[in-house]
């Protein structure tokens, strides 16, 4: 398989390597890169360091003390009580998207205007006076290293990457066997993409056939679930788009042809975080079991479609499925795939799980035969699948507040 691209940040840059050209000059400020000042060189190499993990290049402002005789008053120990508000002006506390301030700049300051996305960060953890000197300049978190180092660096990386609102993250899940929870799954990413949203198909299920076959892209070139077993902290969110296959407008994690089929919790949770982030759609295809790193993923779910065959034996078996997912899943809603029985209708099938109808999707005839040439689920503008899908996508993006009821 081909693909050696990094969606993390590279261990030389995790340890501050290559840092040290930073530090010697003050770079001028604009390009929507974060603004540090500090003058402790211990608190400037972590904050460089981090930095460099969220892939991002600050600006620098050492808020050194000047000479006698020059710039803002002093006080009565021999330092600088403020820095006037036309030096920080021109190293870009206005512009500049995020500002770290150093607890040993904090005073420096104070006169500053008032603005949002202000962080003071410093590593002492027992300072009894951090939270006066915070709301003296402001700030609207304190984050105190090395504890809070993971916080620190999302902050960072939701900068570069202009985090904005999250993708919707719709997870289909099979009430039973057979319940067709892959094909929509596959249908409603290539809808999605088809109507000109950002669409990212993770294929969570590893003893499922693979949703880059369903999309007829098994051979594509892209890394693929295994290559992401080792992730840790936080995964880039445009490296991860960028690093996968791209099959009809649309990006799809799934698995290669390979024998293994765990990934780690932590790594789910940081990929499936990652998804979301660049805004637009994510769909999930779940497996019918709730295990830890399953549970990552449905924690992050705006919404679950459970597929349910409309028979009473595929109902009692989605019921225990149900069950495991509302443990914890916010919002998981019935949709019901062919004809009920009689005295069994969609309503009916909703109830008896204890779950709001999403809606019902008929049998698509020659849809099995179309896939097996290469034709993905959901192609056909006019197919049963594909109205089902333009008209949950209608609603859902529809609603400025999310999914509607």
């Amino acid at each position: 398989m081909a693909g050696s691209k990094s969606c993390e940040a590279p261990e030389s840059e995790l340890s501050g390597g290559g840092r040290s050209s930073k530090r010697a000059e003050e770079v001028v400020p604009g390009g929507g890169r974060p603004l540090i000042i500090t003058e402790d060189p211990l608190l400037l190499d972590d904050l460089l360091r981090l930095c460099a993990a969220a892939g991002a290049e600050p600006h620098v402002h050492h808020a050194v003390p000047e000479p006698d005789g020059a710039g803002a008053p002093r006080g009565g120990d021999g330092e600088n009580v403020d820095l006037r508000a036309s030096t920080l002006g021109s190293v870009g506390w206005d512009s500049a998207p995020l500002v770290l301030v150093g607890d040993d700049a904090a005073r420096r300051v104070r006169g500053a205007p008032r603005r949002d996305a202000v962080l003071l960060v410093g590593r002492d953890l027992d300072d009894p006076l951090v939270w006066q000197r915070a709301l003296e300049i402001g700030a609207e978190e304190v984050l105190r290293l090395p504890d809070a180092e993971n916080r620190l660096v999302d902050r960072i990386a939701d900068v570069v990457e202009g985090a904005g609102r999250p993708a919707l993250a719709v997870g289909v899940i099979g009430g039973s066997g057979g319940a067709g929870a892959s094909t929509l799954a596959c249908a409603l990413a290539v809808r999605a993409a088809r109507a000109g949203e950002r669409t990212i198909l993770i294929d969570g299920d590893p003893l499922g056939g693979g949703m880059d076959v369903l999309l007829g892209g098994e051979g594509a070139e892209g890394l693929r679930w295994p290559d992401f077993a080792a992730s840790r902290g936080r995964v880039g969110a445009g490296a991860l788009e960028e690093s996968l296959p791209e099959l009809h407008a649309l990006r799809v994690l799934s698995w290669d042809r390979g024998d293994r089929v765990v990934v780690p919790p932590a790594a789910m949770r940081s990929v499936v975080a990652a998804a979301r982030r660049r805004g637009g759609v994510v769909v999930v295809d779940l497996p019918r079991r709730v295990d830890e790193a399953v549970a990552e993923v449905l924690a992050q779910l705006d919404l679950v479609l459970m597929v349910v065959p409309g028979e009473l034996r595929a109902v009692a078996a989605a019921g225990r499925v149900a069950a495991g997912v509302r443990m914890v899943a916010r919002d998981v809603r019935v949709v019901v795939r062919g004809r009920c029985p009689e005295g069994l209708d969609a309503e009916a099938v909703a109830r008896l799980l204890g779950a709001p109808l999403a809606g019902e999707v008929p049998v698509e005839v020659g849809l099995p035969g179309r896939v097996a040439e290469g034709e993905p689920p959901g192609s056909r503008g006019r197919g049963a699948l594909a109205r089902f899908c333009d008209g949950f996508w209608r609603r859902a993006l529809g609603s400025a507040q999310g999914v509607p009821a």
